[in-house]
């Protein structure tokens, strides 16, 4: 019987995060690790590798490469094999079987040093937009008894919310902004959609793959609008940008590529900048605070200079 050792960072991270809750669990891992590959017949093929909230082992099924994975269930992780059957292998990480209850998942092998993040920003802004709207399918009636969230209670919840976060994280932008966002969320949320909307669609979050060349991991879904799913695609690699310019230029990328309503995805990308920068301020977070700052500068010029083209028309 194969017994791995959980890495150390692991561990520590999610006892950060879970608190002493996630003490059996990070103690059972490898026994669960070491049972799982009983059940569905793999050798472990490697070393250890982890993210925010998964262990992944390199693995062999007979002579083919794989990738165990296993989560701490919550409802951040409790979807992502439903949702990866849905998608079957179109665009995203092919699921070969799975323990919902286990946090579980075994999954075709993709290569991990491989990744969108890597690829210079004409090949991964293009395959960023084409992946965004080729995962944001309908659902299947059954669908909508699942714990899945919902676009439109987020967004009226939020607008509640906003204002009360704002004046605590110390009003860390003009007052017309966060009203802004407010108006967005009231405005959207009754006429938000019931698509599959990956919120955390990002370029860390594509690998290269053999099926295909680039493939999506480690969805985070609400049903709602494809638009929804943009703003990550912003405000990652932002230093790569070239300013406002350089910004309106990516915007406008994406939004081609993927088939999108420009004053919708503009709409939910500030909604969503503001929320980000706010937790993230009230986390004390500094860097991603910083990002979302600057793409809610940029939305509100944009804005500004719009409307100043308006009125002067």
């Amino acid at each position: 019987m194969t017994v791995i050792s959980v890495p150390e960072r692991f561990a520590a991270d999610t006892l950060t995060r879970e608190g002493e809750a996630a003490r059996p669990w990070l103690a059972r891992l490898p026994e669960l690790v070491a049972e799982l590959c009983v059940r569905w017949g793999l050798r472990v093929n490697g070393d250890p590798m982890h993210g925010y909230m998964a262990l992944v082992l390199p693995v062999l099924h007979g002579d083919a490469r794989c990738a165990l994975k296993v989560s701490w269930v919550d409802d951040e992780t409790v979807n992502e094999a439903a949702v990866l059957a849905l998608w079957n292998g179109g665009g995203a990480v092919r699921l070969l079987d799975a323990d919902v209850a286990a946090g579980a998942l075994l999954l075709e092998w993709l290569d991990p040093q491989r990744r969108l993040a890597d690829a210079d920003l004409s090949v991964a802004v293009p395959v960023a937009g084409r992946l965004l709207r080729r995962l944001a399918v309908p659902v299947p009636a059954e669908w909508h008894a699942r714990p899945v969230p919902r676009l439109r209670q987020w967004a009226l919840e939020l607008a509640a919310e906003l204002p009360a976060l704002w004046r605590a994280t110390g009003r860390p932008f003009p007052e017309r902004d966060l009203d802004a966002a407010v108006e967005v969320a009231t405005a959207l949320a009754p006429s938000a959609g019931g698509l599959l909307a990956n919120r955390d669609m990002h370029y860390q979050n594509v690998l290269a793959g053999e099926r295909e060349p680039w493939l999506v991991i480690d969805p985070k879904v609400m049903l709602g609008d494809a638009e929804f799913g943009l703003a990550p695609l912003l405000w990652r690699r932002l230093e790569e940008a070239g300013g406002s310019a350089g910004l309106r230029r990516r915007f406008d990328a994406l939004v081609d590529e993927a088939g999108l309503d420009a004053e919708l995805a503009r709409g939910w990308t500030l909604l969503r900048a503001v929320d980000y920068q706010l937790w993230g301020l009230d986390l004390g977070l500094t860097e991603d605070p910083a990002r979302c700052a600057t793409v809610i500068d940029w939305l509100s010029l944009a804005d500004r200079r719009l409307a100043g083209r308006s009125l002067s028309s």
